[in-house]
């Protein structure tokens, strides 16, 4: 068992780092790896598929097209789907097992999936719906970031598991995707919302992965019919039947076998390390490991008789409401956030509690100085449980807390909202300044996307500038929790270094409709680095720009035109200072005009790709992600790799030469 177990991990862990290697290549246009060590694990990995029966989805060795769909089909189930009886009394699940064995398993909070594979491959998968109903999203199943596409058995198999994404991974979606923000409020929307995506490149992006709970059947088919001994004997076990499924390559959901001797120690175990769950789990399960004595009580008109689940009893506390927050977000939604007196709860100190939106605020009457009882949810997110004072003093403000515009009140399916009316309001421009800050315009290191909506909502940054004026906010941003004195300080030398730029990130930063990185320093090495000439250029001498049109030349006249604008980078003046130009000494030398090039693979002479991208540009040439049969040479050091570059360069006929060949070639000194 062990043995298998190992085995399957290595194909996890294979088919993960494959994957990983495959999308910085293609995506990101980075080797992390060989091709020789690519082609060398494929191969391993190859071998091991072929010796268990076992593929992941996601594996290199099989090619699951992306797609999209015009709709969800819905398809009945054979049976319907019941929900769970439910207790909070340990004494109550003692007395139900009873002298029985026991299965004691977490109860996953994600959605529910049932799995059907013929002939050992995945053939359909159906979510639960509404227990009568559900949609099939075999196509979005397939790119499940854990879930096996192909299984030893090769009969057909029916189970059960539930789709879910980690907390971890939430966090990094809900900062990555804007608009997620008014979407989803915890892992389990943004789960559904991702399982019933009619775009499955979306599902994938988004890190689903499967936990199987309950295997349905198993019965003979295809090229099984003739060998009897190979249907599994589960021996009427529960736990059996789990340990199958793991040696079919899934991930099972964390289990211990009980009785009603341990199972109060066990129900312990499970609230001590639920908060360490990095899977959302919302309570247990306990189900009979005896399969047909299950079977054998049969089911009321809503629930079975073989499983119950239980939920803890919510540690509460009782506190004052201090303050409601109002913070501004980038869709201009306006959220309520309670701050009480510090209380302990599930061994942590806990102090706020998002109220999601103006409903739940007038629902609970809420009022500052009102007596309040609060927990947390599933163990793990504060919310307010009951408000005894009841005062409905809270009154949502009638201006944005950043801008100071307008406010109004939406009221959609009977969910009321607080919104910010001003279109310009900082806190809707969160991917302007997220761009302001990057690594290729102003580069102030440590500012993050969250970083940058926690100091709009605070409204300590409302334009640019403001970045080089954080230190009027310095005590705030100390008490701020996830900051503090050493975070400050690195934040503030942060800033100082940004101060010393050059006129073309300084360009680059201030996000001009398709004035990329690389057009930013034709256009101030065009004007000699000199800030005055930069914003006064007119139509006619950007299209003298090499590589700059008719489009991007309008887009840069207008954004200088527009006195907003010039107010903006007046402000920015003061607070900065350019410096000359970066990287190799300026040259006229235009003798890479018309070429263009791709790059691929490390390099020995230059630092990074970016470094080689910026002279070729600036000696006229293009550079690309992709060869094509306008390509001049595919720059790569491993002439003889087997890599996709490499095998499109031989079929269009485009040369393939060494970092070392084209310096050469070119006469140029790195």
């Amino acid at each position: 068992m062990d043995d298998k177990k190992s085995i399957q991990q290595e194909i996890r862990e294979r088919t993960a780092f494959l994957k990983k290697a495959a999308r910085a290549y293609y995506r990101d246009n980075e080797e992390i790896i060989s091709n020789l060590q690519y082609d060398k694990l494929y191969d391993e990995l190859m071998a091991l598929e072929n010796e268990t029966g076992i593929i992941m989805a996601g594996s290199p060795t099989r090619h699951v097209g992306y797609e999209t769909l015009s709709d969800l089909v819905k398809e009945a189930h054979p049976k319907k789907m019941l929900s769970l009886d439910k207790t909070k009394d340990a004494e109550e699940l003692i007395s139900w097992l009873g002298d029985r064995k026991g299965m004691l398993s977490w109860k996953l909070d994600g959605l529910t999936i049932v799995l059907t594979y013929r002939d050992g491959k995945l053939f359909k998968a159906v979510t639960r719906g509404n227990g009568e109903v559900g949609e099939v999203i075999t196509n979005n199943a397939r790119v499940f970031l854990d879930l096996p596409l192909e299984i030893p058995f090769a009969g057909e198999t029916v189970l059960r598991g539930e789709a879910v994404i980690t907390y971890s991974d939430f966090e990094k979606i809900n900062e990555a995707i804007p608009e997620l923000e008014a979407k989803y409020k915890n892992p389990r929307n943004l789960c559904s919302g991702s399982v019933r995506q009619l775009n499955n490149l979306i599902t994938a992006e988004r890190n689903v992965r499967f936990r199987a709970f309950a295997l349905v059947s198993t019965a003979l088919s295809g090229r099984e019919k003739e060998r009897i001994e190979n249907l599994p004997d589960f021996g009427d076990s529960k736990e059996k039947q789990m340990k199958w499924l793991e040696n079919q390559g899934f991930y099972v959901v964390g289990y211990r076998m009980v009785t009603a001797k341990n199972l109060k120690e066990n129900i312990d175990w499970f609230g001590r390390n639920i908060k360490e769950n990095d899977i959302p789990s919302d309570g247990l399960v306990l189900s009979y490991d005896d399969i047909t004595y299950g079977r054998s009580l049969g089911e009321t008109a809503k629930f079975p008789r073989d499983s119950i689940a239980f939920k803890w009893r919510d540690e509460t506390a009782i506190t004052r409401l201090m303050e409601i927050e109002w913070s501004a977000s980038r869709t201009g939604l306006i959220n309520p956030i309670a701050l009480f007196g510090p209380v302990q709860l599930e061994g942590t100190t806990v102090s706020r509690a998002s109220l999601h939106n103006l409903s739940i605020v007038e629902d609970l009457k809420l009022g500052v100085g009102d007596e309040i009882e609060v927990y947390k949810a599933n163990m793990i997110i504060p919310q307010i449980a009951a408000n005894y004072t009841k005062s409905g003093s809270t009154v949502p403000p009638s201006k944005c807390p950043v801008c100071g515009g307008r406010t109004r009140i939406r009221d959609e399916n009977q969910v009321r909202t607080l919104y910010c009316t001003n279109p310009k309001c900082p806190a809707k421009k969160i991917k302007a300044f997220s761009h302001f800050v990057g690594r290729n315009a102003m580069d102030i290191d440590g500012i993050s996307e969250s970083t940058i909506e926690k100091f709009t909502a605070k409204g300590f940054i409302k334009e640019p500038a403001d970045f080089f004026r954080l230190d009027r906010h310095r005590k705030e941003i100390e008490e701020m929790e996830g900051f503090g004195e050493r975070s400050y300080k690195n934040l503030s030398a942060a800033i100082e270094k940004a101060r010393k730029t050059t006129a073309s990130r300084f360009l680059y930063s201030l996000g001009i409709t398709g004035i990329g990185s690389a057009n930013a320093k034709l256009i101030a090495k065009y004007c000699n680095n000199n800030w005055q000439r930069i914003e006064n250029l007119s139509k006619e001498e950007l299209t003298n720009v090499n590589g700059i049109g008719e489009v991007m030349a309008t887009a840069f006249v207008r954004y200088f035109a527009d006195e907003e604008n010039r107010k903006k980078v007046r402000e920015l003046m003061g607070e900065i200072r350019l410096e000359p130009a970066e990287g190799y000494p300026e040259t006229e030398n235009r003798d890479l005009e018309g070429m263009s090039f791709v790059i691929t693979g490390s390099l020995n002479s230059f630092e990074n790709r970016e470094e080689l991208k910026d002279l070729i540009e600036r000696r006229g040439g293009r550079t690309s992600g992709s060869v094509s049969a306008k390509t001049t040479a595919l720059i790569n050091n491993d002439l003889s790799s087997g890599s996709a570059k490499n095998k499109k360069a031989a079929e269009l006929g485009v040369r393939v030469i060494s970092e070392e060949e084209f310096l050469k070639e070119y006469d140029i000194d790195a």
